[in-house]
């Protein structure tokens, strides 16, 4: 899957020139945790959530309210564009932009095509979805996980055994816990005991959530 597919086209802008209760306001509106602060459609960088609330004005200040009114009139959002923000293109692997965002515990990533221009945004609750899609949830069905070797073939032989039954696979996916490879597939029937009778058979440990019950009880 590739960041262009799933990244927001449709989304708040602000300039350097935004007035800070302004951008306060977009971004109460909108749920956002960032904004892309561009230049006509020259990317100029990003305003977080955190550092507007930061700089607004306390509500313990003790300005009068002609001075308050006065100072938020004036205070913009040039002083806290933060530039180095990193972006994405839109053919960049979604995986990527994921690692990218979590390394840097960003909430989301400017997506700028090869002339530097501002043209989507990707944030977590993509990811999110993405996930639950890549995994296949909504398309029902059930779910088996169960421990491999490092070995050629796994992938092939399990796929062959279910096609070989008749049945569907919905998606597929491996995740490591401690030195344990993991490999989920999504099948397409709510009877998952005849597949998880012949892995057994195979070999394999197919395993669920009273096998590692102990480690969160």
């Amino acid at each position: 899957m590739f960041v262009g597919l799933k990244m927001l086209k449709t989304f708040a802008t602000i300039t350097p020139d935004t007035l800070m209760m302004e951008a306060d306001k977009i971004l109460s509106e909108t749920n956002l945790w960032m904004l892309m602060v561009v230049d006509g459609d020259r990317f100029m960088g990003a305003v977080l959530k955190e550092d507007v609330r930061r700089t607004l004005p306390s509500p313990a200040t003790t300005l009068s309210r002609h001075e308050l009114n006065y100072l938020l009139h004036k205070m913009t959002v040039k002083k806290i564009i933060k530039t180095d923000i990193p972006t994405v293109m839109p053919e960049a692997e979604i995986e990527v932009a994921a690692k990218i965002m979590f390394e840097r515990n960003l909430a989301g990533l400017p997506v700028l095509n090869s002339s530097d221009r501002l043209v989507g945004y990707i944030n977590r609750s993509i990811m999110l979805e993405v996930l639950v899609e890549e995994m296949g949830l909504e398309q029902g069905g059930s779910r088996i996980v169960f421990e491999i070797e490092d070995r050629k073939g796994v992938m092939a032989e399990v796929s062959g055994l279910i096609f070989s039954m008749g049945i569907s696979i919905i998606s597929t996916a491996t995740f490591f816990h401690k030195k344990s490879r993991m490999v989920v597939f999504r099948v397409q029937t709510d009877d998952q005991g005849p597949i998880v009778k012949e892995l057994v058979n195979l070999g394999y440990r197919v395993v669920g959530p009273e096998d590692f019950r102990s480690e969160w009880s």
